[in-house]
């Protein structure tokens, strides 16, 4: 069974890409094994082999829709200032695109209206691979920029939150709604680039400009 999106060949991800979009447009009910075996041109064995049962299932898609955040700290080379603010700022501007996309709001939408159902799933689910699995890329980025000097804090997780409600603020929330005009992608890489300024403005040691 997979268990990390690492493990994901590209005809799990596009399986699971499938079973996305069966989600957003039926919902839970929306995705079956055969519906998406179906839909996805693969056979129900394939399906269970690759992921298991139902919670595997949406386990593997979050995870693969969580993978979609770039939060990318070491890449095999030196890290200076200017690539550490480029990595931050891509990593804001895939967050406004993932919470923003429909998948996201689909997921998030079903996962509030289950949280009062003592046996809902997907609530935890979402928490456990897909914004846990964010936050830890997201913090050991802002470890490796503590490092090499680049930014100071007393507390990661704090320093982290931070950066995560300068990027979102209270977007997210909008959009769940449905507040009108509150998705404008084109205004997402402004925003990214907005976010990571304030955020160095906070903490960034003097050697940042």
């Amino acid at each position: 069974m997979v268990t990390s999106h690492e493990e994901f060949s590209p005809r799990q991800q596009a399986v699971l890409d499938c079973a996305l979009q069966l989600l957003v447009s039926g919902g839970e009910k929306g995705l079956t094994t055969a519906g998406l075996a179906r839909a996805a041109n693969c056979s129900k064995e394939s399906i269970y082999k690759w992921f298991g049962d139902r919670d595997g299932l949406l386990a593997a898609m979050i995870a693969h829709q969580a993978s979609k955040v770039r939060a990318s700290a070491e890449n095999g080379h030196a890290m200076d200032a200017a690539q550490f603010r480029a990595y931050l700022v891509a990593f804001a501007h895939d967050l406004l695109e993932v919470l923003s996309g429909d998948v996201s709001l689909a997921l998030n939408r079903l996962a509030i209206g289950q949280a009062s159902h003592a046996d809902s799933r997907l609530g935890r689910l979402l928490i456990e691979r897909g914004r846990k699995r964010i936050d830890q890329s997201a913090m050991a980025l802002l470890e490796a920029g503590k490092r090499r000097g680049l930014i100071r804090y007393e507390d990661r997780e704090a320093a982290y939150h931070t950066l995560y409600g300068l990027i979102v603020r209270d977007l997210h929330v909008r959009m769940l709604l449905g507040e009108k005009g509150a998705r404008q992608p084109d205004t997402f890489e402004a925003m990214a680039e907005e976010a990571i300024d304030r955020f160095f403005a906070l903490f960034g040691a003097h050697t940042v400009n």
